[in-house]
């Protein structure tokens, strides 16, 4: 999922969504605040033709440090209440991914840091890496058509700046180095 790059100087967007890392997001245990990991149970993990199927598929919370776990389950939609997935299982609330907590328990990301009096998050290293690689890059390419809803085409102008190119950067490899 990486985009194209150049020597650190060229970065062409391959249009991927915030989705695409959504599949394991690294949190804080509400047990011990050590590494968690929150993802798709293991015995629903295949057969979801589409992304909203994993989204709202049940997950669960694992903590290597203390053992803690704990399980989410799709929640019911509510007219009003966000974006509904119709399934065979029922029509069921989709998550809202973005932010600096996970959009499952509600717990803050690992990857989390203050920078430009602003949080830079990310779900996990895939998603840091991604960042880094459009951060450092002096040519920044869109696809065509370009469209809104690409991952980069989100990211909030104080990440986007090249004034804060040196700022974020670290920032980002702070993150990495905790991962």
């Amino acid at each position: 999922m990486e985009g194209e790059q150049d020597g650190g100087h060229r970065f062409r967007d391959p249009g991927v969504r915030l989705w695409h890392f959504a599949k394991e997001i690294l949190v804080r245990c509400p047990r011990c605040d050590g590494r968690a990991l929150v993802a798709v149970r293991p015995d629903h993990r295949d057969g979801h033709r589409y992304a909203v199927g994993w989204l709202t598929a049940p997950h669960r919370l694992t903590c290597p440090a203390c053992g803690h776990v704990a399980e989410w389950t799709p929640q019911p939609w509510r007219t009003g209440e966000g974006d509904a997935y119709f399934s065979s299982r029922g029509v069921f609330a989709v998550p809202a991914l973005g932010g600096p907590d996970d959009p499952y328990f509600g717990l803050p990301l690992w990857l989390r840091r203050p920078c430009r009096g602003q949080v830079l998050w990310a779900y996990n290293v895939a998603h840091l890496e991604f960042m880094e690689a459009y951060v450092a890059a002096t040519l920044r390419e869109r696809p065509r058509p370009a469209g809104s809803q690409s991952l980069l085409e989100r990211l909030p102008a104080w990440m986007k700046s090249a004034g804060n190119r040196d700022e974020v950067l670290a920032a980002i490899r702070a993150l990495r180095d905790a991962a």
